[in-house]
């Protein structure tokens, strides 16, 4: 019998998504066996995972809450049971998916099984309840050793064919040296200062590090990357807040180096083998600890500690970041 596994995850931002990349690698590898995934349609999943060898296909469903619960519920039974999959992997404690899964009677349901998801499960090996208090990757790295899944490499890597992506985002395609900033952040208290952003550039700019500078941010954030642009009165910068994820990925492949806030195309940036500095402020680099990201922390900087004021960001200077790039970019 042909083993059909899929691998669901129901968190939206594009950085978690992309912590649970070596996870779900891990889990094909074990079963010698393309995966399908389930995934909220705002990861972009469709998009920036097409080129993984080890992904079949991805389905999307938005798990949302209230009136919409027990929609998504049964939309979760539609695609498994369109697809008839014998095993079923939860990357997280959210019940919907387990519930979906055993309505559909599929003989493998393995979660971390925190609080009620655990009735769900076809099996007893879960993680204990306080594990809520880890990481996400952290519960799943946990999960796969619990259950005897051996993991080759906690980094996440991604792959895709940079030709096809060059192609779509032709407009981006700039002669000369370029580097990215990630100017935005889904919290705003990680966010960098737009002033700062503009000053760092300068400093760069006097050293012939760049022709120009790709402004990473999202749509919502468009505001952000017009304002380095109007205010510091440069051509160089281009403004990429209303490129999708496949033309923020291709900015940043096209980049020397990315500099950037603590968020989802920072992670991006560091899967895809782009030298990657994070403005690390305001949380603690020691959930970052499975990347190749490059910390950027101010003076007096205590990991493990989470500050929700923006203000803060203050405490590392674009003179502290030029001089951190100057010593270690090539």
């Amino acid at each position: 019998m042909i083993k059909k596994i899929c691998i669901v995850y129901t968190h939206h931002k594009l950085g978690d998504l992309i912590w649970q990349l070596p996870y779900i690698k891990a889990i094909s590898e074990h079963h010698n066996q393309n995966v399908d995934l389930i995934l909220r349609e705002k990861t972009q999943g469709k998009k920036i995972l097409r080129d993984e060898k080890y992904i079949n296909n991805i389905n999307y469903n938005n798990f949302r809450k209230g009136i919409f619960y027990w929609v998504d519920v049964w939309k979760l039974v539609r695609i498994y049971n369109q697809n008839k999959y014998n095993h079923i992997y939860i990357l997280d404690k959210v019940n919907k998916p387990a519930i979906a899964a055993k309505i559909s009677g599929i003989k493998n349901i393995i979660g971390p099984g925190i609080g009620n998801q655990k009735k769900y499960l076809t099996t007893d090996v879960v993680l204990k309840d306080d594990d809520w208090k880890l990481n996400y990757s952290e519960q799943s790295k946990k999960l796969l050793k619990l259950h005897k899944i051996n993991l080759d490499n906690p980094y996440p890597q991604l792959n895709f064919d940079i030709k096809k992506f060059n192609e779509d985002n032709s407009d981006l395609l700039y002669k000369g040296k370029k580097i990215a900033f990630g100017v935005d952040s889904f919290e705003d208290y990680k966010m960098w200062y737009e002033e700062d952003f503009i000053k760092l550039a300068e400093l760069l700019h006097k050293k012939n590090v760049f022709d120009y500078v790709y402004l990473i941010c999202g749509p919502d954030k468009s505001h952000i990357a017009k304002k380095i642009i109007e205010n510091s009165k440069k051509n160089y910068f281009i403004d990429c807040s209303k490129k999708d994820l496949s033309g923020v990925a291709t900015a940043i492949k096209n980049s020397h180096f990315y500099v950037g806030n603590n968020s989802g195309p920072l992670n991006l940036s560091a899967a895809l083998g782009v030298e990657s500095f994070g403005l690390i402020v305001n949380d603690a680099i020691s959930e970052l600890k499975y990347s190749k990201i490059q910390f950027i922390t101010p003076k007096n900087y205590k990991d493990n500690t989470w500050i929700r004021d923006r203000k803060n960001m203050k405490t590392l200077t674009p003179d502290e970041v030029f001089s951190f790039l100057e010593n270690r970019i090539r």
